[in-house]
């Protein structure tokens, strides 16, 4: 009875998950499906290791082993990462508790509110991370940072050069920086048009 309880909050977690949080927000059909199948497929798993003498240990390494299949068949953002490892939890959590647990119930409610929070939109709302090639070769930090600044309309927080090509004359460059507020980048945009 408690099984089928830990199942039916399992099943209204990972809806909550997928589809009312990373659906509404990201709008990926292909992965709100891996997210779904994956937990469904570890809560089956769990529940019939459950039984067994050896249901921690086993299900950990099924969490491992999981994780480095899915993570080694694609490239996918951290963020998906995290929603992935997410639907992972809650299917281990539900399947491994053999009786109705208010300490497993809260903790599968406390990963739905840590990944609607983490993952708000208002949340580092101005935060940007982009890899991008510039048409000139440019090996001072300072003067590089001042480019991105006027290409970005942005305060550049963190610059690595990727590759710095002399003979094509490029720079390729993983920046991270906050965009201004609309004002802001408008005028920057305005001034670098001059």
């Amino acid at each position: 009875m408690y099984t089928l309880v830990m199942i039916a909050a399992d099943l209204v977690a990972i809806t909550i998950l997928a589809l009312g949080i990373y659906y509404l927000r990201h709008r990926r059909r292909d992965l709100v499906v891996a997210f779904v199948g994956v937990n469904v497929g570890v809560l089956a798993v769990a529940v019939v290791l459950a039984g067994t003498s050896v249901a921690l240990g086993l299900g950990l390494g099924l969490f491992g082993v999981l994780s480095i299949i899915r993570l080694r068949s694609s490239e996918i953002s951290q963020r998906e990462v995290a929603y992935y490892f997410a639907s992972l939890a809650l299917g281990l959590i539900a399947g491994l508790s053999s009786t109705l647990s208010p300490v497993s119930l809260g903790l599968m409610a406390l990963i739905i509110v840590a990944m609607f929070i983490a993952d708000h939109p208002r949340l580092l709302s101005r935060s940007r991370q982009l890899t991008m090639t510039l048409d000139r070769a440019i090996g001072d930090e300072s003067e590089l940072v001042a480019q991105l600044e006027r290409v970005l309309g942005g305060t550049v927080t963190q610059v690595s050069i990727l590759q710095l090509d002399f003979v094509n004359d490029t720079t390729q460059v993983d920046v991270r920086y906050r965009i201004g507020a609309p004002a802001e980048v408008s005028s920057a945009l305005a001034g670098a048009r001059r």
